[in-house]
């Protein structure tokens, strides 16, 4: 069932065995082993039985995070745990399929083509493998499109969807009021068709430490929500440093992405995050990309901005030039006043 990294990659993991016995001009990474970290945890139960008070500081937390940290974890968040462990169940039944099945996702699962993802097609170092497969879905092929009524899988897909949009929606609109922007801009350009689900697998790698899971990066929207399992190795950079993040199973995470960053003039964090190989245990999690319409213009909150002034549609084609390119994200740099 797992793709073929082996027969893809062999040159780059030759380079990798050279670099271990000393040859010169060989690529290799070494990912330190970091320390484990609890992220700021926001009690979402707050917003709606508590006082004018709590739901204040239940606000100010998740912006305060947001600022300081770009991560945090949110618990009564309104998605219950058997859907958490449903979902979970019909993702791994998925990745248990043939490789050569779960390449031709079109035809056996209904979702667009290219919605199969693994590893990555553009490295050209160890440095820039990622160690992993997805399926990444437009939710417009999960709510109320093409599934049968029997299909299990999509049917668990729309109620899980449908459940972390309207978390993602909350949690946005706070996040955009502090910046005094529209609280129906999320509901107005953030719709199903600009949104996505991504299933992760990150398999057993028998060079753990030396391959990335996922190579580090920041995330193109404007946050993510992250439902992991309990192997761990997700890891961020805090003040400076990597460090990896304590699971916690009654917990969802929370991360800003590249265009909150913007909005908010860099006072909202885009934190560059990664995951990193285990040699026995496989991983999955599932993404929620809060996304807008392609043609959304992207500016700063006020005058003089860091950044210049960019639709969405210009900021992923430019990602996804500098990806063919050299391999990996340049992100909002590229962007910069």
């Amino acid at each position: 069932m797992d793709p073929p990294f082996h027969e893809a990659y062999k040159t780059l993991l030759a380079e990798r065995a050279a670099a271990a016995t000393g040859a010169k001009g060989a690529s290799d990474v070494v990912l330190t082993v970091v320390e484990e970290w609890d992220l700021p945890l926001v009690d979402l139960e707050r917003l709606t039985a508590g006082k004018v008070e709590e739901v204040e500081q239940c606000k100010n937390d998740i912006i305060t995070a947001s600022k300081e940290w770009g991560f945090f974890q949110v618990v009564n968040h309104g998605i219950s745990n058997q859907l958490l462990a449903k979902m979970r169940a019909k993702q791994i039944e998925l990745f248990k399929q043939p490789f050569e099945r779960k390449s031709k996702e079109d035809q056996f699962s209904n979702f667009s083509a290219g919605s199969y993802r693994w590893g990555t097609p553009s490295a050209t170092s160890i440095t820039q493998l990622s160690w992993s497969e997805a399926f990444h879905v437009s939710l417009s092929d999960i709510l109320g499109t093409n599934g049968s009524d029997d299909d299990d899988l999509r049917s668990t897909m729309e109620e899980y969807a449908g459940k972390v949009s309207r978390l993602a929606q909350k949690l946005a609109e706070i996040l955009g009021e502090n910046l005094g922007r529209s609280s129906k801009f999320f509901v107005e350009n953030c719709v199903p068709s600009t949104c996505y689900l991504r299933m992760n697998r990150y398999p057993p790698c028998h060079v753990p430490g030396q391959i990335f899971g996922l190579m580090p990066h920041t995330d193109s929207d404007f946050l993510t929500i992250l439902h992991q399992d309990q192997v761990g190795g997700l890891e961020l950079v805090k003040d400076g440093k990597w460090i990896a993040v304590k699971p916690n199973p009654q917990a969802l995470i929370i991360n800003i992405g590249d265009l909150f960053q913007v909005w908010s003039n860099d006072e909202y964090k885009s934190v560059e995050h990664r995951v990193v190989t285990n040699s026995k245990k496989e991983r999955y999690s599932i993404a929620y990309f809060l996304c807008p319409w392609s043609e959304t213009v992207i500016k700063s909150k006020s005058e003089p901005g860091v950044y210049r002034r960019f639709s969405f549609r210009e900021f992923r084609n430019q990602v996804q030039e500098d990806v063919r390119k050299y391999g990996y994200k340049i992100g909002l740099p590229r962007f910069v006043l």
